[in-house]
């Protein structure tokens, strides 16, 4: 009896000093105190002096979690009661010039916000449309019913984005480098080439013999093996109605002879001819077009090397669109480890998994329907914010 009513006064003590003790443990100094943030929109040169930087939607986006305001007529969004943290700030929007259609975009990735960080400058990039832009990346692979990987499925989609049809014969498909670590970094190729090339450790072309019209609202469908998958996984989709294919000399993939072939005009892996989309990434895509033979572009070593493999320097003035797709670490996705400049693509995609094998595809989101009934796809140079990431979406289709 006397122990309990020893034990019961003891805690009744311990309520109350509890209290003081974890007042005395408070530093008020840490207390986080919401920031106005203001970020400054700045008109590259190529922006005419008549487009107003006023009335723009500019976003804050942390976890998921998305903040937007609007610019005031001097380009400045004013951000209130923002939690000091890293955040990605972005804006786009469409313009017309000389009756052509334009993007203005800008970014800053992985942005700290804190005490004394609360006015920020945006430099803002002018980019021509394209009528045909990178629509889909299935390039995560999966495991087959005895749970081996599988990769034959892999597979790439163009889209005719604009109201008339678009031959795309001659179209150059280019990857990025994908090795860990980088050959090159941006900051590598700023310093050595001035940001005037990207990376490729592979390019292929659609045939020039012939034309190859797609209308508005169409794809192009490339891929490495043209059969179907599905009896391998749900996540698979039957591919026999590619209208390309990477044809593998080696007999790994199985081919598909009604379905024409893919020229490869580069590899950095002598002989292969398939397209070598790498299962967690990163593995960016671009097309281009160009008369010159690029046979003939400058290759490069590693940085700082002078000898091992080489990869093509691709001049970013041929670039009509381009997608960062990179890796997501346990830790999220590293943003130094992008390939395209920012004018090329302001941000990234990714899929969830980190090391791939889930049949997650990458596709763009639909913005709006033309009057024909076509689906007219986001593009604001801006991957983050046109990319959505999906296991269902099969291929030519952008609705699940």
């Amino acid at each position: 009896m006397y122990m309990t009513k020893y034990i019961s006064k003891l805690l009744r003590v311990q309520a109350l000093l509890l209290p003081l003790l974890l007042c005395a443990c408070v530093d008020f100094n840490d207390v986080t105190e919401a920031l106005t943030v203001q970020v400054q929109l700045v008109a590259p040169e190529e922006l005419t002096t008549s487009e107003s930087l006023g009335g723009h939607d500019v976003s804050m986006a942390l976890n998921g979690q998305t903040i937007t305001v609007q610019s005031d007529d001097n380009g400045l969004a004013t951000f209130q009661g923002i939690i000091p943290d890293i955040y990605n700030i972005s804006t786009s929007w469409k313009t017309f010039q000389d009756a052509q259609r334009y993007t203005v975009s800008g970014s800053l990735n992985s942005q700290l916000l804190k005490e004394g960080q609360t006015r920020l400058t945006m430099p803002l990039n002018v980019v021509k449309d394209p009528d045909v832009i990178i629509s889909k990346i299935a390039s995560a692979g999966c495991k087959d019913k005895n749970n081996r990987t599988y990769m034959a499925g892999k597979y790439l989609e163009l889209y005719n984005n604009s109201d008339e049809p678009v031959d795309v014969s001659g179209l150059y498909i280019g990857l990025l480098d994908s090795d860990n670590p980088q050959p090159y970094t941006l900051e590598n190729l700023q310093e050595d080439y001035n940001s005037e090339y990207v990376l490729l450790k592979q390019a292929l072309r659609i045939p020039a013999d012939k034309p190859f019209l797609v209308q508005p609202g169409g794809t192009v469908l490339l891929t490495n093996s043209a059969i179907d998958h599905r009896d391998v996984s749900p996540l698979e989709s039957d591919l026999r109605g590619a209208d390309f294919e990477a044809k593998d000399v080696s007999g790994t993939y199985q081919n598909n002879p009604a379905v024409p072939a893919l020229e490869s005009t580069f590899s950095r892996t002598s002989g292969s001819a398939v397209m070598n989309l790498v299962q967690g990434g990163p593995c960016g895509v671009v097309i281009f077009r160009t008369d010159e033979d690029i046979t003939t572009f400058p290759r490069t070593y590693a940085y700082g090397k002078t000898s091992g493999n080489q990869w093509l320097l691709l001049p970013v003035r041929l670039i009509l669109d381009g997608v960062d797709y990179l890796k997501k670490f346990n830790d999220g996705v590293r943003i130094k480890t992008k390939r395209l400049y920012t004018f090329i693509d302001a941000s990234y995609t990714n899929i969830n998994a980190t090391a791939g094998w889930t049949g997650e595809v990458v596709y763009r989101r639909t913005e709006s329907h033309a009057a024909d009934g076509h689906a007219v796809l986001i593009d604001t140079n801006n991957s983050i914010n046109d990319f959505q990431v999906s296991t269902i979406i099969k291929p030519r289709v952008y609705d699940e």
